[in-house]
């Protein structure tokens, strides 16, 4: 078995997480390809001796991996899915952060559900992902023009809301005058769609919903969509630029560029571990049955 490790940062709280995984592998002869810079991380901190294989954070990783082990929080799993692309390798979210709802597999459980890898006693989760097209061409966004959890427009650089015209699949839907507007794919739905008001769906659930931030109307409420509805958008607004975000990348786009967004030909597998489903981990993360009075 032959397995990719990546990691963005070093905490404390992470060495007993790391160490643990690197002894499970290692007494069950997996191959270990190490993150470069992770990997130089760990080296300073003495956490590990031996030597590792490489790959370095711009690589495409290829089918020959069996899988790839994120260790961190839902943004390092976001920084992930630009490894794998469209090879298909499997991912599996090590929780060393906090409010995670992809990185599912906790601290306290990793030799436990390890075996479950080993054993190959898991189920692939496939997320839907969302790609960017700009017209006039925008170099930044052609590059890594995908995103698994949403797209979303904003003001920059002002206190002014924007107005963006919205059209689904050729026909007006809205002129949305907020802060920004959010196109949120089923996995995205926990992000940050959730903290502007929109809904939560199940990762199986074949829509997107496009949530307004702060609009000034109140009646512009989340809307759910067929995903494969094209949505195309078109911003405008006192400055010269807005900020355009594909998951955690971010970047300038200039005012009454039209923005092209739809469904990719391609799914990130997500590595799901028996007892760890998406709904256990919602009922965790939401303190749902929390309540005393129920």
């Amino acid at each position: 078995m032959k397995v990719a490790i990546y990691g963005q940062y070093y905490l404390v709280s992470t060495e007993p997480i790391i160490k643990d995984i690197f002894v499970f592998f290692n007494n069950n002869n997996v191959e270990m390809v190490i993150e470069s810079d992770f990997l130089k991380m760990l080296y300073e901190k003495k956490i590990i001796e031996n030597e590792y294989n490489t790959f370095s954070s711009h690589d495409e990783l290829d089918s020959s991996f069996d899988m790839l082990i994120s260790i961190g929080g839902d943004g390092t799993i976001l920084r992930a899915v630009t490894l794998v692309r469209n090879s298909g390798v499997p991912i599996l979210g090590i929780n060393a952060g906090r409010l995670g709802f992809l990185a599912t597999v906790q601290k306290e459980n990793i030799a436990e559900f390890m075996q479950f890898v080993i054993d190959k006693k898991y189920k692939i989760s496939k997320r839907t992902l969302l790609s960017l097209t700009c017209s006039p061409e925008n170099k930044a966004i052609e590059g890594l023009n995908f995103a698994m959890n949403e797209i979303s427009v904003s003001r920059k650089e002002t206190t002014s809301m924007i107005t963006i015209d919205t059209y689904l699949n050729d026909e007006f839907l809205n002129s949305y005058w907020a802060d920004g507007l959010i196109i949120a794919t089923p996995t995205g739905t926990t992000g940050y769609n959730l903290s502007c008001g929109g809904p939560i769906f199940t990762p199986d659930v074949k829509s997107l919903v496009i949530t307004p931030i702060a609009p000034h109307n109140l009646n512009a409420r989340p809307l759910v969509i067929p995903d494969t509805t094209e949505i195309r958008l078109k911003v405008s607004g006192r400055e010269e630029q807005y900020l355009v975000s594909l998951d955690s990348r971010i970047t300038s786009v200039a005012n009454d560029s039209i923005l092209t967004i739809k469904k990719t030909n391609f799914e990130i597998n997500m590595v799901e571990i028996p007892e760890e489903t998406f709904l256990k981990t919602l009922r965790t993360k939401l303190l749902w049955g929390e309540d005393r009075r129920n």
